[in-house]
């Protein structure tokens, strides 16, 4: 099993190879986003203008022999302008469906927050059940589909919170931060240059992920750790909370995020090339998972808690297996 594993992840080194042609640091963002696509779950990357949001999931998509499409949201994006319409063929007095960039293997959602709730709504049905309709006719998408929608913090000027349903729906939420000195003077000399081109090979395609996920499935769990992954999520609902967490969770993590965080931490583990879970890959996923999952009561606000403060909370308290 263990020889399966580490032979059937070498693509997995092979696009962070190329990837780090052009990307320089986010290996953790990087790793996250992998872990994503071998989990079959959608992610949000969050951070400023410029981090590289964009640039890591283009570069991504290009190792990959895979559809590949790009929604740009805007104030004035049209649900239809993603997942398609029906046109009317005057000629023949009917219509027609002409399908939107939602048909694809992997779909950039560029800054998913500054369109409307009416826009990202429409992305839903594809991101829940995998199937989009238009007009009377449901069509099921390609296997894989991954959504992989950046967004700048809420604070920023002409942004719009994404909606509680569709929030839920992305598996993971990563935050991107700045570069450390290192990387940020590595990055200067690799792109401080009007001519700067980046160009990755294409070393996976769609048959060796889904041949992966299958593996992926297989990787051991023990019961402990299980047992670990409820305690965690039960940890973040109301009336189940642990000493000094009472009144400041508004709502906790839905059922989502105990499968999120038993596929990811699988997904994690078979590409560090092992057969097995171990505790601190579920610590190491917990904050992608659980961060937009638990909302802030008003009393937690007032006191400046953040999701992020009640997971140290949570994964400080609870016993490690």
């Amino acid at each position: 099993m263990v020889m399966d594993i580490q032979n059937e992840s070498g693509f997995i080194r092979s696009v962070f190879d190329e990837i780090h042609k052009v990307i320089i640091g986010q290996d953790d963002v990087i790793k996250k986003i992998m872990v994503g696509l071998l989990a079959d779950g959608h992610i949000l990357i969050e951070g400023f203008p410029g981090l590289g949001k964009t640039l890591a999931i283009k570069t991504l998509a290009s190792t990959l022999n895979t559809g590949f499409s790009r929604i740009q949201f805007t104030p004035d994006l049209l649900p239809a302008d993603v997942v398609g319409t029906q046109v009317y063929n005057p000629k023949e007095g009917n219509f027609s469906v002409k399908k939107g960039p939602v048909f694809t293997n992997i779909l950039l959602a560029d800054e998913i927050n500054r369109a409307p709730a009416k826009v990202q709504s429409a992305l839903l049905e594809a991101m829940g059940e995998r199937q989009v309709t238009i007009g009377e006719e449901t069509f099921v998408l390609d296997n894989p589909f991954l959504v992989l929608a950046t967004q700048n913090p809420i604070e920023q000027e002409g942004t719009y919170p994404l909606p509680e349903a569709q929030v839920d729906r992305f598996m993971l939420k990563v935050t991107i931060g700045y570069p450390d000195r290192k990387d940020e003077r590595q990055i200067l000399e690799s792109m401080g240059k009007i001519q700067y081109i980046h160009q990755v090979s294409q070393v996976a395609a769609a048959d060796d992920i889904l041949k992966a996920r299958k593996l992926v499935d297989d990787i051991y769990m023990s019961d402990e750790l299980k047992d670990y992954i409820v305690d965690i999520v039960f940890a973040t609902r109301p009336g189940t909370q642990l000493k000094g967490l009472e009144n400041i969770i508004e709502c906790g993590a839905s059922p989502r995020a105990t499968i999120a965080l038993i596929v990811t931490s699988k997904a994690l583990a078979f590409i560090e090339g092992r057969d097995h879970v171990r505790s601190n890959d579920i610590k190491k996923l917990a904050y992608d998972i659980l961060r937009h999952r638990i909302i802030i009561s008003y009393e937690g606000e007032a006191e400046g808690m953040r999701s992020e403060d009640v997971i140290d909370k949570i994964l400080s308290t609870l016993p490690t297996p």
